[in-house]
């Protein structure tokens, strides 16, 4: 039986649509024998509606250099525009889905060994390429709506330029785009624009005269401007909303509404999805309130009026708190004339753009890339074994390099999770997480799992972790807002395993057990086997950023990240001292949303290797012992804290690192110390060489440096050595540092300076103490001293200056000066003066130079 089915010709295929104009262009430009400088690739920008998506993958199918087993693959941002273009090109061709056409998403596959077109999503398809690179049955890929510029999509776009000037220059590469804006994509691609101008019915667009106010008025200016709508013109609506919240308010503030509303956004289920992409039953006036789903890659029957808020949900990466959080934002011009454009795919149609002219004129031109918003985690994991796998290490080739920050945060995420070393490479345990096909966080959970039944708790909860809670918040009275469920995370598993909740979400659980089948399945353990083990401990290892320390204040937690975290005060979890955190809210401050009680004993092998023990050493004050507080860390927390008296064995060490912290405090740091320091200093400023020493090209090098920073760095040379015994601060403190620091000298270093570099200088009338602690040594003692001297001495031969404090009996000084014979010849005399009126019982002589030095006079 043959693979291939028979193809329509071009004019079947096309049907009459505008992209079948450049078709036979763009069949000619793939078929060009490609090269590494010259690859087969081409752009196609066609408006919505023109039919590229439907008609441009069966035409590449009949093309010959497909071969007979090559497949077409196309990319598709979401998971209903993957299932409705593929069931659209089968009916095209003639076939049911899942035989030569075929698609694949997250939630479900309809595939055969028969299939040649597969339409993929965009994260299914790189997690395809990471586990095949070569992509050896793959003849072209088709990159549809890239101008969305979802991360995803960036990705796929880089990895496949990558492969193609590498290792497969025979790859075909079609991007397309329902926006002219291509001048980059072409210049990085190597590539035409092939353009067709499509086909559009005339359009009628009003703006308000106002703004919405707030994002609180945006479901009940949608459901005003629906009303006016449908009082205003016929067919059927299309109105886009941020998110399923304001969907389900909008469709309450409808009811009564001579119309069908019908929902569209991406957790709807298949089959709802495909009634609202089936045309209406006669007589039917249908209202779809969508999200940004219906923006693009798909056609809703019977729509002939748009209702746009102008508001889109779209992630932001917040760097300083680690944490990807859902934001609502204007959107761009790009985004509303492709919604407005809706209207008038079919026929002439109607678009109600509810903010003012104004507004308009200061919209952004284009959505920003998620790029440089989104948590990169992703991103960063795939590169590492990307790179890993195909041995590049060329830069990427992506349309906009993500910001330096976020990539920094997602490595040093990945690094915790350990899937990266720190030199940035993917270990083992990275590539088993990203061959699961899910956040590195969830990865690092379900391979954290220690039993199978473990394991069967981590699927659940990666599950659950996957899509939104379903347990919804409690309504309360009128005009108060819905009470918050709460975090325990065990609610939800006891959920998952089939328990009743009032508060329950019937829909979200059912996507959720649904998810947990494909994680068993990726983990190869039984879909039947019950979930048991501690959630907790798999959460730290998925989230060991967000383990969370209580602050003392209940509901107040400190984050593992350093950051701040609530909980309500109500909850049942602010008993408990620790949180390991998996939902955060973020509001003016973060909101712990889903959470269970951790055991800091119970930790995940993962992240007790993470943990680290930090050793503090203290003076009892009563004992005069050193206590060790001994604490356990990891990231910002304290996991524990103890105090304990230090062993013997291990008094030493914790003293000599006490010593060296606290040198001149720890230790008896004596004036003799300090003046020893000193002296030396000067020895090696002068190059002084003491008999015995041979010369070198830098004498200072023959003294050993005694200042304090050089002291604690080489303490265990010299001090550690008379250390034994030592147990406490008081034993420490009893050791003679002059005597220690001494014996460091040689004894022609000893000798030399107390030889040239003396404490004391001997005069007629006694010593003199010299402080060579001043930036001028000065040797000080009372007048009568100096009495018969008449020339101020000479340190080391003259080489260091000296200066003489001369006291008063009281031990003041008076004078201070370098030429003694000079003061007693000048400044003497006013000294005298003043001297002999406050001290007469003391000798005051005119000419002290020729003073015979008398002891001194004790008072009667």
């Amino acid at each position: 039986m043959t693979t291939q089915p028979l193809l329509p010709n071009l004019d079947q295929i096309a049907n009459g649509l505008p992209v079948k104009e450049i078709l036979p262009e763009l069949c000619a430009l793939l078929a060009k024998d490609p090269t590494q400088d010259h690859p087969a690739s081409a752009i196609v920008v066609a408006p919505p509606g023109a039919g590229k998506t439907t008609s441009i993958p069966p035409v590449l199918a009949a093309c010959t250099w497909r071969g007979e087993r090559g497949r077409i693959i196309m990319l598709e941002p979401r998971r209903l525009a993957a299932r409705a273009a593929a069931q659209r090109i089968a009916t095209l061709i003639g076939e049911d889905v899942g035989g030569f056409v075929g698609f694949r998403t997250r939630i479900e596959s309809a595939v055969s060994a028969r299939t040649r077109i597969e339409v993929l999503t965009e994260g299914l398809f790189l997690r395809r390429l990471l586990g095949d690179p070569m992509l050896e049955d793959v003849a072209c890929v088709i990159l549809d709506e890239v101008h969305e510029r979802s991360l995803e999509a960036d990705l796929a776009l880089a990895f496949c330029l990558d492969l193609q000037r590498t290792l497969r220059p025979d790859l075909r590469l079609v991007a397309m785009s329902a926006t002219a804006e291509t001048q980059r994509l072409a210049s990085l691609m190597n590539a035409p624009v092939l353009t067709s101008e499509g086909r559009m019915f005339g359009l009628d667009i009003h703006h308000a005269k106002k703004d919405i106010a707030t994002l609180r008025d945006i479901a009940p200016a949608t459901a005003t401007g629906i009303r006016q709508a449908l009082a205003d013109t016929t067919g059927d609506i299309l109105a886009f909303l941020p998110g399923t919240g304001e969907i389900r308010r909008t469709a309450q503030l409808l009811e009564g509404v001579n119309a069908t509303v019908l929902p569209l956004h991406g957790e709807l289920h298949p089959a709802e999805q495909a009634r609202v992409l089936r045309p209406a039953t006669e007589g039917e006036r249908r209202v779809i309130l969508a999200t940004s789903i219906a923006e693009t890659s798909l056609t809703v029957p019977g729509v002939r009026v748009v209702v746009d808020c102008g508001y889109r949900r779209a992630p932001r990466f917040d760097a300083g708190a680690g944490l990807s959080r859902l934001e609502t934002l204007r959107i761009s011009k790009a985004a509303a004339r492709q919604r407005a454009g809706r209207a008038g795919r079919e026929a002439p149609g109607t678009a109600y753009c509810l903010w003012s002219a104004h507004t308009q004129r200061a919209m952004p031109q284009h959505d920003r890339p998620e790029i440089l918003e989104a948590d990169l985690a992703d991103y960063v994991l795939a590169t590492a074994l990307w790179a890993d796998t195909v041995g590049t290490t060329d830069p990427l080739p992506l349309p906009d390099q993500p910001p330096g920050s976020a990539v920094a945060a997602a490595r040093e995420l990945l690094e915790q999770l350990g899937a990266l070393d720190q030199a940035g490479q993917i270990t083992t345990l990275g590539k088993s997480m990203a061959q699961l096909g899910t956040h590195p966080r969830l990865a690092a959970m379900l391979l954290a799992a220690r039993t199978a039944e473990e394991a069967a708790m981590a699927a659940d909860m990666a599950a659950l972790l996957e899509e939104r809670d379903p347990l919804r918040p409690r309504q309360t009275a009128q005009g108060r807002p819905p009470t918050t469920p709460p975090a325990d995370i065990g609610l939800r598993l006891d959920l998952i395993a089939g328990n009743d909740h009032p508060d329950a979400d019937r829909a979200a659980l059912s996507r959720i057990r649904l998810a947990a089948k494909r994680f068993r399945s990726r983990l190869k353990i039984p879909q039947s086997l019950p979930a048991k083990g501690n959630p907790a401990a798999l959460l730290a290892a998925g989230f060991p950023d967000r383990i969370a320390l209580c602050r003392g204040e209940p509901g107040s937690y400190r984050l593992a990240n350093g950051s701040n975290a609530r909980l309500k005060r109500d909850d049942a979890l602010n008993h408990h001292r620790l949180l390991a955190v998996a939902g955060l809210h973020l509001r003016t401050a973060a909101e712990i949303r889903l959470a269970a009680p951790l055991d800091p004993n119970d930790l995940p092998p993962p992240l007790l290797a993470r943990t680290h023990e930090q050793v503090e050493t203290t003076l009892d004050p009563v004992s005069g012992n050193i206590m060790a507080r001994r604490r356990t860390r990891i990231g910002c927390l304290v996991l524990k804290d103890r105090t304990e008296k230090v062993k013997p064995e291990e008094a030493e060490s914790l003293l000599l690192l006490h010593a060296r912290n606290n040198l001149e405090t720890a230790l008896d740091w004596t004036d003799a110390v300090k003046q020893l320091q000193a002296r030396v200093a000067l020895a090696k400023d002068m190059n002084a060489l003491p008999e015995g020493h041979a010369c070198t090209k830098d004498n200072a090098q023959v003294w050993p440096d005694f200042s304090s920073p050089a002291l604690a760095d080489c303490a265990e040379e010299w001090l550690a050595p008379y250390m034994g015994g030592c147990t406490s601060i008081t034993a420490l403190k009893s050791l003679d540092i002059h005597t220690l620091l001494r014996n460091r000298l040689t004894y022609t270093q000893c000798q030399w300076l107390d030889r040239e570099l003396p404490n004391h200088l001997p005069f007629p009338g006694g010593r003199a103490e010299v402080d060579y602690t001043q930036p001028v040594p000065v040797a000080s003692a009372r007048a009568q001293v100096f009495f018969g001297t008449d020339q101020t001495p000479l340190l080391a031969g003259g080489r260091v200056p000296l200066r003489l404090a001369l006291l008063s009996p009281a031990g003041r000084p008076q004078a201070i000066t370098a030429d003694l014979g000079g003061f007693w010849q000048g400044g003497w005399a006013d000294m005298r003066r003043d001297m002999r009126g406050r001290y007469p019982r003391h000798d005051w002589p005119e000419n002290p130079a020729l003073a015979p030095a008398r002891p001194r006079q004790r008072p009667t």
